[in-house]
C-alpha cells in the first residue's frame, strides 16, 4: 500500500483525487477572475508611507515580485511534498516536523515540536483570516451590483451578507471535497473564458481609442517597467494576495490517490496556469485601457480620474468594464458589467471555498497530533470531513467578513494580517526545505538550498515592508499595518495559552527531549 493510501486510511478520508482534482482546488484559491476585481481598488489606492505618492503605477512590477516569490516558495513546497507523500492533510505543519526527526543526529529532533507549532500558527493566521477577507468582498460586491440597479444598501445589510455567505460556502465545504472540485472546476473554466475576453476588449479599447483618452500609461513599456523600489515592495504586499493558494493542494495529500507523483506537480501548475498566465495578461490589460475617461468622486466630493478614480470606487473593475462597453460595444456596458460581475461572484466562492477546505484540514491535522482542541479532529460520520472545524471557520469568516467591510481602511488591515501569515508561513517553509534537503542523498544546491535561500529573504523582505514601513510611514498606512500586527498577536496570545496549558495537562515540553535515532 502507498504511502498517501495510508496516511489517507489513518485519518479517515478517502483518496480520491487524481491531478486534475488537486490541480483544481488549488486553482480555486488563486482565482483570477475574482481579484482583479477585487484588489485593484486598494492597488490604485495604495500610497507610500505619509501618504505623499501613489504607488499605483507599479501595480504590474509588483505583481512581477510577487509571482518571483511564490515561484521559489512554490518549489519549495514542491520538493517537501515530494518526499513526504504521507503527509496527507497536515502539508506545511506536517513538514515542518519532519524536516527535524528524519535527521540522523537525534539532537536535532528537539527541535521539530516547536518549529511544527509555529508554522501552525502561520498556518491558522493565513488560511483563517483569508476567507474573512473573501466574505467581506463578497458583500461589497454584492452592494456594488445591487448598487448599480438603485438599491443602496447600507453597512448593516452589508454585515448580514458577509455572514449568510459565510454560512453557505461552510455548508459546500462541509458536504465533501469531491463536490467542492467539480465547483472549483466549473468556476475555473468561466472565469478564465470572462478574463480572456475582458483582456481582449481592454486591449481592443486602448488601440481603437474610441473616447480620444489620455491614458495613464502613455506606452504598454510603461505598464510593465518599474518606477521605483519602494513602490514595487509595497504594491507586493498587497499583490500576494492574488497568488496564494498554489501550495493549498499540499493539504490534499489524504485525499489524493498518488500523492507522491500528483501533489508536486499541481503546486507548480496551479502557479503557472494562474498567476504566469492569467493574472499578468489581465492586470497589464486593465492598466493599459485605464486613462482620463474612468471618473469618480473623493469622499470629499473632488472629481477624480484615471488611477485615482479606481483608489476611490468600490469597484473600479466594474467601472471600467461599464466605459469599455459603452464605449466600444454599442452601450452594452452596463449589461456586460453585470455578466463579469457575476463571473466574479463565483470566482469569490470558490475561492473562499478553496481557503476553508484547506484550512480545516490543517486544523484537522494539528487536533489529531493533540496540538489544537480534539474536537475539531472529529470526522463527520457521512460527509467525511472535519465538520467542527468547519464550523469553527464559519463563525471565524463571519466576524472577520463584519469587520471587513465597515472601511477600505480595516479591509486593508485585515488582508495585511493574512498576508502577514502567509509571508511567515512562505518563508518557515523554504527554511524548512533547506534543513530537510541539507543532509539527504539527493540533495541538490540549486534547488534545495540558492531558490528555497532566496525564497526564504525575499519574504522577509516583505515582513519588513508591512510591518517597518507600514508603521513608521503614518496615516492609513499605519493603522492597516497595526491592525495586521493586532491580528497576529491576537492569534499568537491565543496559541501560546493554548500550548501551556496542554503541555500542563499532558506533561510535553515544547523543546522535547529525543530518545531515540529517527
Amino acid at each position: 500500500m502507498a504511502a498517501a493510501e495510508t496516511s489517507s486510511n489513518s485519518t479517515g478520508m478517502r483518496p480520491t483525487l487524481g491531478l486534475t482534482g488537486v490541480t483544481v482546488n488549488a486553482m480555486a484559491l488563486i482565482a483570477p477572475g475574482a481579484f482583479l476585481w477585487i484588489t485593484l481598488q486598494i492597488q490604485s489606492a495604495q500610497t507610500v508611507p505619509g501618504g505623499t505618492a501613489s504607488t499605483a503605477l507599479d501595480i504590474w512590477p509588483g505583481i512581477v515580485f510577487a509571482l518571483i516569490l511564490a515561484f521559489m516558495t512554490a518549489l519549495s513546497y514542491s520538493e517537501l511534498a515530494r518526499i513526504y507523500p504521507e503527509a496527507g492533510s497536515g502539508s506545511c505543519y506536517y513538514f515542518a516536523e519532519k524536516a527535524f526527526v528524519d535527521k540522523a543526529e537525534i539532537r536535532h529532533h528537539r527541535w521539530a515540536r516547536i518549529a511544527k507549532l509555529v508554522t501552525g500558527w502561520a498556518a491558522h493566521l493565513f488560511y483563517w483570516v483569508y476567507p474573512g477577507v473573501m466574505v467581506a468582498f463578497m458583500a461589497i460586491l454584492i452592494s456594488y451590483i445591487l448598487g448599480q440597479f438603485g438599491l443602496d444598501i447600507g453597512l448593516v445589510p452589508q454585515m448580514v451578507i458577509a455572514v449568510l455567505f459565510a454560512i453557505l460556502v461552510g455548508y459546500i465545504a462541509l458536504r465533501g471535497v469531491n463536490g467542492s472540485t467539480m465547483t472549483a472546476l466549473v468556476i475555473n473554466v468561466v472565469q478564465l473564458v470572462a478574463l480572456v475576453g475582458f483582456s481582449a476588449i481592454a486591449i481592443w479599447y486602448r488601440v481603437a481609442n474610441p473616447d480620444n483618452a489620455q491614458f495613464v500609461h502613455p506606452t504598454a513599456t510603461s505598464v510593465i517597467l518599474p518606477k521605483g523600489v519602494l513602490n514595487v515592495l509595497m504594491q507586493s504586499t498587497v499583490a500576494i494576495l492574488i497568488l496564494v493558494g498554489f501550495e493549498s493542494c499540499t493539504a490534499f495529500g489524504a485525499e489524493a490517490k498518488n500523492a507522491r507523483r500528483d501533489v508536486p506537480r499541481a503546486v507548480i501548475i496551479a502557479l503557472v496556469v494562474q498567476g504566469l498566465f492569467a493574472y499578468l495578461i489581465e492586470y497589464f490589460a486593465a492598466n493599459f485601457a485605464i486613462s482620463d475617461k474612468l471618473t469618480g468622486t473623493a469622499a470629499d466630493g473632488t472629481a477624480l480620474t484615471g488611477l485615482d478614480a479606481a483608489g476611490a470606487s468600490s469597484a473600479p473593475m466594474g467601472d471600467l468594464i461599464r466605459l469599455i462597453g459603452d464605449s466600444l460595444l454599442g452601450g452594452v456596458g452596463f449589461g456586460l458589467m453585470v455578466v463579469i460581475a457575476i463571473t466574479v461572484a463565483l470566482a469569490i466562492l470558490s475561492t473562499t471555498l478553496s481557503a476553508m477546505n484547506t484550512g480545516v484540514r490543517i486544523t484537522f491535522a494539528m487536533a489529531q497530533d493533540k496540538e489544537m482542541p480534539e474536537p475539531l479532529g472529529l470526522l463527520h460520520s457521512t460527509f467525511v470531513t472535519p465538520h467542527m472545524a468547519v464550523f469553527a471557520m464559519i463563525a471565524v469568516s463571519a466576524v472577520i467578513g463584519v469587520i471587513g467591510v465597515i472601511s477600505v481602511v480595516t479591509l486593508t488591515g485585515i488582508t495585511l494580517a493574512s498576508n502577514f501569515g502567509t509571508f511567515v508561513l512562505y518563508a518557515l517553509t523554504c527554511l524548512w526545505a533547506i534543513i530537510a534537503f541539507a543532509s539527504r542523498p539527493d540533495f541538490n544546491w540549486l534547488k534545495h538550498l540558492v531558490v528555497p535561500g532566496l525564497g526564504l529573504l525575499a519574504n522577509i523582505v516583505m515582513l519588513v515592508t508591512i510591518l517597518g514601513v507600514g508603521i513608521v510611514g503614518g496615516g492609513d498606512s499605519q493603522t492597516e499595518s497595526l491592525i495586521a500586527v493586532g491580528f497576529a498577536a491576537v492569534w499568537a496570545v491565543a496559541s501560546g495559552i493554548y500550548v501551556v496549558m496542554s503541555n500542563r495537562r499532558t506533561g510535553r515540553s515544547l523543546v522535547t527531549q529525543p530518545k531515540a535515532a529517527a
